[in-house]
């Protein structure tokens, strides 16, 4: 009796070892990705009836495209490396052809793509602004404000080529940036717009999330 509960034992200290072994191990290569969050119409707080947001847009007096975007959608994430960063705004209020003639009659901006997969972005002077309908919820426009400092940090030539030529953004960053961020790229991992979850940069230490707050309201409003 006692021989069988022994062979019990070390039977199952067997079976515990090998499913151990077999379990798959954390990819080092993955080591820049953040968990997914995934936005909904139910996470956005409550925003100004789309009247609102059209006159405020259209009357305000500032021509600062990150401080109208700001003033007037909720801030539902950040993403930060060092002193740059992206920050992720959203409104259940427009579809993307709606705000991208809004903000661009507003502001025009220096450069401005065509339509990519439900995704548009504009460079600004100092920002790039990207407006991506939600892959998780129809109803949502993502709205992301990153700082020129985070893109060149940052961003995937390859993702930035979707929508802009190499030559272009080697012009506007200089010392031909797409060939050594290529390289970054391949060996820390680059971020790839937002999903909710996204790559670290070419640091030793990749973007992290940030605390993020409403910040929406009114031609008052602010930074």
């Amino acid at each position: 009796m006692y021989k069988k509960w022994i062979v019990r034992i070390g039977l199952i200290l067997f079976l515990l070892l090998i499913t151990a072994c077999s379990s798959p191990m954390p990819d080092s290569s993955n080591r820049g990705m953040e968990e997914n969050m995934e936005i909904t119409a139910e996470d956005i707080p409550e925003e100004p009836s789309k009247e609102n947001i059209i006159n405020n847009l259209k009357e305000s007096p500032s021509n600062q495209i990150d401080a109208l975007i700001a003033s007037n959608f909720p801030q539902v994430d950040v993403v930060m490396e060092d002193d740059s960063m992206a920050e992720i705004y959203a409104t259940k209020q427009f579809q993307l052809n709606e705000l991208s003639s809004l903000l661009t009659e507003k502001v025009k901006p220096n450069e401005e793509s065509e339509v990519v997969d439900d995704s548009q972005m504009f460079i600004y002077p100092d920002y790039f602004i990207t407006l991506k309908q939600s892959e998780i919820d129809r109803d949502v426009l993502l709205i992301e404000v990153a700082s020129e400092t985070f893109v060149k940090r940052n961003y995937s030539p390859s993702f930035l080529s979707t929508y802009f030529t190499i030559r272009m953004l080697d012009s506007l960053f200089g010392n031909n940036w797409s060939s050594r961020r290529s390289q970054d790229c391949v060996n820390e991992g680059c971020y790839g717009g937002y999903k909710g979850g996204y790559y670290g940069g070419s640091t030793s230490s990749p973007p992290k999330r940030g605390n993020s707050t409403y910040r929406g309201g009114g031609p008052g409003a602010g930074k």
